[in-house]
């Protein structure tokens, strides 16, 4: 098995109930990655980070998702069905904003909104990028209303 296919595995268990289970599996691939592998790294920080029971944990594997991703080359991420490298970033900005706003860090979660927002041409069209600009809407709205009463 190819380590693409061993990620996209692991992540799968675990969205499928066993986080416990897929969190090892992936956790495995992190090891297996090679340093200089940016897209594997990102891909994987970014599926350990919802897999962490502790915010700060989590929030650490989203920062941690966006370094490789500068380095990740445009089609990097096609053995993953993801057609550009920017294609990725929303999702990475979004995850980051929202642990940031679940932190209290407000004006840290405004810039991943306004960085996600920035990239959401390159979300696809398929359900995965709808949930991706809901979640993007669904971050401002609620962004707004932290706004307010933080004013009030």
């Amino acid at each position: 098995m190819t380590l693409w296919k061993a990620i996209t595995a692991g992540v799968s268990l675990a969205l499928g109930g066993d986080r416990e289970g897929g969190g090892r599996s992936v956790i495995i691939c992190w090891h297996e990655a090679a340093e200089g592998d940016h897209a594997q790294r990102c891909v994987i920080a970014h599926s350990l980070a919802d897999l962490q029971p502790d915010l700060a944990d989590e929030v650490l594997r989203d920062e941690g998702a966006l370094v490789p991703h500068q380095h990740v080359a445009h089609d990097d991420l096609a053995a993953i069905g993801i057609d550009t490298a920017s294609g990725l970033a929303p999702s990475l900005h979004l995850n980051l904003g929202d642990g940031y706003l679940r932190q209290g860090r407000l004006d840290d979660a405004k810039q991943q909104l306004d960085a996600g927002l920035g990239a959401r041409g390159a979300i696809s069209d398929d359900g995965d990028g709808a949930l991706i600009r809901d979640g993007l809407a669904g971050r401002a709205q609620r962004i707004f209303v932290d706004e307010a009463q933080a004013s009030q």
